[in-house]
């Protein structure tokens, strides 16, 4: 059974439906979680005019802001009285599903449960999907977790979030 479960958390509350599910599963299977945040300074540059100088001060504060969601999710980990690890990342290199991919392999994760919106139609193709690029190149099995959206809550009358595994 699953032994290894890796969480990648941005601090939303999609993200943390995902890691209430982990925690869920990891007491039932007695599991440790390794919870992992990735700095992705590239999007934040590419959603910033790229003719305007980033100051380095930018690049620490989003460091620190990555630290506190990483203790927040530990704390809510640990509070379920369970192992838990934490891994920050940050640079210019990869994709978000790429370190996702390279902490799978590395840490030798049995599974792994992200929070995803649901987008579905223009709304996934305009903004894309870190959920479904890391379904694509998983080679573990992968939970997401829908967390609880407006667009979702018209949409579908289920409760505060639904579970479906994904396998590659």
């Amino acid at each position: 059974m699953y032994q290894r479960i890796l969480v990648p958390v941005d601090g939303s509350p999609t993200s943390n439906a995902g890691l209430a599910e982990a925690i869920k599963l990891a007491k039932l299977t007695g599991a440790c979680v390794r919870v992992l945040h990735v700095v992705d300074e590239t999007a934040f540059l590419m959603g910033g005019d790229s003719f305007t100088p980033m100051s380095g001060d930018v690049f620490t504060l989003l460091k620190e802001a990555g630290q506190a969601v990483l203790e927040a999710a530990r704390v809510k980990v640990s509070a379920a009285g369970l192992p838990v690890q934490v891994a920050l990342f940050d640079g210019f290199t990869g994709r978000l599903s790429d370190r996702v991919a390279e902490q799978v392999r590395d840490w030798r994760a049995d599974v792994m449960v992200l929070g995803t919106h649901g987008r579905r139609g223009v709304g996934r193709m305009l903004m894309g999907s870190d959920a479904e690029q890391i379904v694509r190149t998983a080679t573990v099995p992968v939970l997401l977790v829908r967390g609880t959206t407006p667009e979702l809550d018209h949409a579908t009358s289920t409760g505060p979030s639904q579970a479906r595994t994904e396998t590659s």
